[in-house]
């Protein structure tokens, strides 16, 4: 009878051991990685040089413009406030233009010789990706093979804006 209590007792500790070990692995593991925050989110033009900005809104919420609107009876954006840093941004007294496409809409804040991303949604059923360098903003929306392409540049001259699908 002691001899069987000494093997159960043995055998408890090690399953126990072993859950414990597997738990505490995979816990470490996924520790970080479960619930970390969509990427693609809006961002302000106070935070548009860093890369953890905090969301205007729901990543998930979407505009509700229809197609059918004219522009004429759309409300205009409210242009963001200019950043509370003690160093201007060069763009923060710009013109902000969105550029709706079948992938999403961008939104820069272009001055006269520079632009900042003010923000950018992709539509449902759409991905999103930003490229940023000194001289241009690249934002393309993906859907399966579908691509669609806002650039937007500055390098030789006044911040233009091209939109292109492929």
């Amino acid at each position: 009878m002691r001899r069987g209590l000494v093997h159960v007792l043995a055998w408890s500790l090690a399953t126990g051991a072993a859950v414990t070990l597997s738990w505490w692995g995979v816990h470490t593991v996924m520790a970080g990685t479960a619930y970390d925050p969509p990427r693609a989110l809006p961002i302000t033009v106070a935070e548009a040089t860093t890369q953890d900005s905090k969301p205007l809104a729901s990543s998930t919420a979407r505009p509700s413009a229809s197609p059918s609107r004219s522009a004429a009876s759309r409300k205009p954006s409210a242009t963001p406030t200019p950043p509370k840093s003690p160093s201007p941004s060069p763009s923060a007294s710009g013109e902000v233009k969105s550029y709706d496409t079948e992938g999403g809409r961008a939104v820069f804040s272009l001055g006269k010789s520079s632009a900042t991303l003010v923000s950018a949604t992709p539509a449902a059923g759409w991905s999103m990706q930003v490229w940023k360098t000194e001289t241009w903003i690249r934002v393309e929306f993906a859907s399966g093979a579908d691509r669609v392409s806002v650039f937007c540049t500055w390098h030789d001259s006044a911040p233009r804006v091209d939109v292109g699908t492929y």
